[in-house]
Parts: C-alpha cells; sequence; structure tokens
C-alpha cells in the first residue's frame, strides 16, 4: 500500500546488531536539513504500547523503553515517533500528524507499506554469517530475495564483505562524539551493554583510549534487573571504575540510578565516504532532486 507520503526503510539483512538505527537517524538528519518534517516509524519492539494495532505517538516524557522499546526513545531525541505493529496504521497516523517523509527503522522484510527507497544495511565485521537463515545462520530471510528490495546497501565498518547483489554500496563508519571521547580518554571503565553486537561498542569504546578493566555483554535490548544494576555497581567500586554504556542501554535504566551512580555515555553517529552521492540518492527517491 501507498500511504501518500514518501517511505524510506532502513533495514539490516540479518537479525540484530548492523547499525540501523544511526542510518536511520543519518537519513532524518539529512532530509531535515532540507526542510523536510521526518516521522520515524517503528514497531517499537519489546515495547508493550507496540503491540496493539493502535499507533502511538512516542513522548519521551512519560514513555519508557518498556512501554515504547528502546530505540524509539532514541529516534524521539531527532524526530516525532509512531509505535506500531501495523506499519499501514501507524503510516497513516504519521501522514495524519504532518510528515512529508516517513523514515522507516526495520521493515525492510514487510512487503505491506509500499517504499519509497529501501536500504539494507549490513555490519563489515560479521556479513551475513554463514549464509544461513534464523535459526540456522543469521539471515532474516534468503539474502537474494531480501537484496531485491533495496535500492542500495550501506556497509558500516571494515570488513572483506561481498555485497548483497548488484546495488550501490555505500562505507560508513560509526565514529564517537569528539567530546564524549575525549572525556573517557585513559579512564579506567567498566563498560556494558545490552544491544546487538556488544563488542562492537567495547571497539568503538577501546579506540577512545579509555582502559576497559571490566567488560559485561548482554542480550539485545536486555531488560536490567536491580540486582544486575547492583552487580554493576558493586563491581565497578571494587576496582574504582567509571560505568559506561551505550546510549541505547541507557535509555532502559531507571533514570534516578544512571543518574546516582555518575554512569556515562559514548554517543556516536554514523559518517559516510561518498556523503554527497548518498545524499543525491535520498533527495532524488523523494523527488527533492
Amino acid at each position: 500500500m501507498d500511504c501518500g507520503v514518501p517511505v524510506i526503510c532502513v533495514g539490516n539483512f540479518t537479525a540484530g546488531g548492523a547499525g540501523k538505527t544511526p542510518t536511520a537517524i543519518y537519513v532524518a538528519g539529512l532530509l531535515q536539513a532540507h526542510g523536510e518534517r521526518v516521522t520515524f516509524l517503528s514497531r517499537g519492539y519489546g515495547g508493550t504500547l507496540a503491540r496493539g494495532g493502535q499507533p502511538v505517538l512516542v513522548d519521551p516524557a512519560r514513555h519508557a523503553a518498556s512501554a515504547v522499546g528502546d530505540e524509539p526513545l532514541l529516534l524521539a531525541r531527532i524526530a516525532p515517533v509512531v509505535v506500531c505493529a501495523d506499519r499501514i496504521a501507524g503510516a497513516m497516523a504519521a501522514k495524519a500528524a504532518g510528515a512529508t517523509v516517513i523514515v522507516m527503522d526495520d521493515g525492510l522484510q514487510s512487503g505491506r507499506l509500499h517504499h519509497t527507497l529501501a536500504l539494507g544495511v549490513i555490519d563489515g565485521a560479521v556479513g551475513f554469517g554463514n549464509g544461513l537463515c534464523v535459526p540456522a545462520g543469521p539471515l532474516r530471510a534468503p539474502l537474494a530475495e531480501q537484496a531485491a528490495f533495496v535500492a542500495a546497501q550501506v556497509l558500516i565498518g571494515n570488513g572483506a564483505v561481498v555485497a548483497a547483489g548488484t546495488k550501490p554500496l555505500f562505507h560508513a563508519s560509526l565514529q564517537p562524539e569528539p567530546q564524549a571521547a575525549a572525556d573517557l580518554k585513559s579512564s579506567r571503565v567498566l563498560a556494558f551493554a545490552g544491544i546487538g553486537r556488544p563488542e562492537k561498542f567495547f571497539a568503538t569504546l577501546a579506540a577512545t583510549g579509555a582502559d576497559i578493566v571490566q567488560a559485561c555483554a548482554f542480550g539485545d535490548h536486555h531488560a536490567y534487573s536491580a540486582s544486575e544494576l547492583a552487580r554493576l555497581v558493586a563491581q565497578a567500586a571494587r576496582q574504582d571504575l567509571r560505568l559506561v554504556t551505550t546510549e541505547k542501554d541507557a535509555v532502559r535504566l531507571p533514570q534516578n540510578w544512571f543518574a546516582r551512580h555518575g554512569v556515562l555515555t559514548l554517543p556516536v553517529c554514523l559518517q559516510f565516504e561518498r556523503a554527497a552521492e548518498f545524499s543525491a540518492l535520498v533527495l532524488k527517491a523523494i523527488g527533492r532532486s
């Protein structure tokens, strides 16, 4: 179905950890810089409100990650976010709210809503794994079938990854926010993360010059228990370490706990090698070339 406004889908071929949310944020910023009113559309994975068929406009002041999902809370810092299990209903709600362009975080494998432009994000470090579909491998569907739906691919990070099919391939990298990186340089830290690939965060953190004395990995979208948080605090205190995590983890943490223990985050943003060419592709898709 065509919802009446351009829809840019940012998805990944594999299950989790490729970098689609930073890519969606980059795309939204690009569109906003050209005067578009962007609304993100998400299924709100892990959120209780998103499971129903009624669209919900995310309000960071009153919605917790348990209600709308962690990624929508991150996206809401950039532009309005609608979460809904029914993508068509969500897209229509975004249009009714005034969106001139919808940016979908995920949804590459769903064909119900027409995509004006579909981007496939690839993690350069792991690529397509063993090339098999879940549960035997990481692919969400056969690679050739998925590649047929994308107009271009975004390869994040280094790695000898062969692109899926013949569509254009853009190289990008996740770069830490300079001031946050400077603040962490030479700091002895206990790093923890519950994302698709925690080791990616640990590597980015190490590249700032931080001394990672302990690294604690949890599952993607992990809901931290009180006992786990107490254990992290105790471990850090024993060795006089600073606690540091990702922005995605931060929105799942109790804010009073986060502030009381001085937990740091390391914001990252996407940088493209051929930024002008990528921008031209996106703008042409929505008729702004």
